[in-house]
């Protein structure tokens, strides 16, 4: 029972852990790490600058007393006055020490100053090796979602289920269209096109002899010229009464 129980509680963390790691969320807060780092790696070059100016600045003063002091023992010297020149000469010596200190010093603080510039300079070109790299890497996982989207959809289509309906529908159809058109033949073949078009050759002639009728009446045919196709209308008439 205890075995078991700490298998479901394990599966329970593995889930949690799975769903935890998730690969594009982790690169963005690595992205974000490493931007946050720059301001901080910029305050520490920027403390490295002011003790390298600092002691810059101790060097120069120290370079300006030593001067002096040189000039006053030799002025001294000259006044006959070697006791003022060696006080004057212990306080050089002593000076040219703390110098000597100030200047090893500040080579030092330049070569940590370059160095820290030279670590900068790389740690930029690595981060953006690396975002680019992540970006590009979020950006694939994001297209392999959307790929894995669009083919669950695919996969829910099922043309075999739809191919015997649509058969049957199509089949159907032309058995419908077959029949109307058999339908139409038969239909069409029970009307008596000799008297459709004898009935048309009468309208024809009808309309001419009214347009003759016009023609006379507007003095362009002599009367006599609509007598014949009067005869014959009327042989016709009598033709088709008889």
């Amino acid at each position: 029972m205890w075995n078991r129980l700490v298998r479901v509680v394990r599966s329970f963390v593995g889930m949690f852990i799975s769903v935890a790691e998730n690969p594009e969320m982790i690169l963005e807060q690595n992205i974000r790490d490493m931007n946050d780092q720059v301001p901080r790696m910029n305050e520490s070059i920027a403390m490295v600058k002011a003790n390298v100016t600092l002691l810059e600045k101790e060097e120069a003063k120290y370079a300006s007393e030593a001067s002096d002091l040189t000039a006053k023992v030799k002025a001294s010297i000259q006044a006959g006055r070697d006791d003022l020149a060696g006080s004057f000469a212990v306080r050089l010596e002593s000076l040219k020490s703390a110098l000597g200190r100030t200047r090893g010093q500040l080579e030092t603080a330049r070569a940590a100053y370059d160095k820290a510039l030279n670590v900068k300079k790389a740690f930029i070109r690595e981060k953006d090796r690396k975002t680019q790299e992540a970006m590009q890497a979020i950006r694939d996982s994001r297209r392999a979602e959307w790929q894995k989207k669009v083919a669950d959809v695919l996969e829910q289509f099922d043309v075999a289920g739809i191919s015997q309906t649509h058969d049957e529908m199509v089949r159907k159809i032309e058995e419908r269209t077959a029949v109307n058109e058999a339908r139409m033949e038969m239909a069409l073949s029970n009307v008596d096109q000799q008297k459709i078009k004898i009935e048309e050759e009468a309208e024809q002639l009808q309309a001419n002899e009214l347009v003759k009728q016009f023609k006379i009446e507007m003095g362009m045919v002599p009367p006599q010229a609509s007598s014949t196709p009067d005869k014959t209308m009327g042989g016709r008439e009598q033709q088709r009464t008889s």
